[in-house]
C-alpha cells in the first residue's frame, strides 16, 4: 500500500477551491480524464483518455470542508480525502490518497504512480483556478 499526503495553497476562496473539485459536471481541466460519468450522488466512474475506467463511492461530503471517497479499477483500489481550509489569502487543501495494487508485480511501481497522478491533477487544478 503506498500513501501520498500533500498540501498546497490556491490564492482563491474555499468555496471557488471547493466548487472546482467537486463539480462532477465540468471536468474539462482534467487533462487525464476523458469523461465523468455520475450514477447517482454517491457513485461516478471517471473514465480516462486512453478509455479505462475507475469506480469511485463518495464516503464523506461536508461542503466546504471534506470530500472523500474509495476507488477501485483493475488495478487498484484505494481512498482520496481532500480537507477544506480557508487560509490567509486563500484555500490550503490537504490531499491524502492510499493506493493498493491488485497484482504483487505492480506494487514497487505504485509510489511513483501515485505522486505523478497527484502532481498532475494538483497542476491542472492550480491551471483551472487561475483562470
Amino acid at each position: 500500500m503506498a500513501v501520498s499526503k500533500v498540501t498546497v495553497h490556491f490564492p482563491c476562496p474555499v468555496e471557488r477551491v471547493w466548487q472546482t473539485v467537486t463539480n462532477l459536471t465540468n471536468t474539462a481541466w482534467r487533462s487525464d480524464l476523458a469523461r465523468v460519468e455520475v450514477l447517482d450522488e454517491s457513485h461516478f466512474v471517471e473514465h480516462t483518455k486512453t478509455g479505462y475506467a475507475t469506480h469511485f463511492s463518495v464516503t464523506a461530503c461536508e461542503p466546504l470542508r471534506r470530500w472523500a471517497f474509495t476507488m477501485e479499477n483493475g488495478n487498484m483500489s484505494g481512498s482520496w480525502e481532500g480537507i477544506f481550509q480557508a487560509a490567509e489569502g486563500g484555500t490550503r487543501l490537504h490531499c491524502t490518497e492510499t493506493v493498493s495494487a491488485k497484482r504483487w508485480w505492480m506494487r514497487p511501481f505504485v509510489p511513483g504512480y501515485l505522486k505523478r497522478q497527484q502532481r498532475l491533477y494538483l497542476d491542472d487544478l492550480r491551471k483551472e483556478l487561475q483562470k
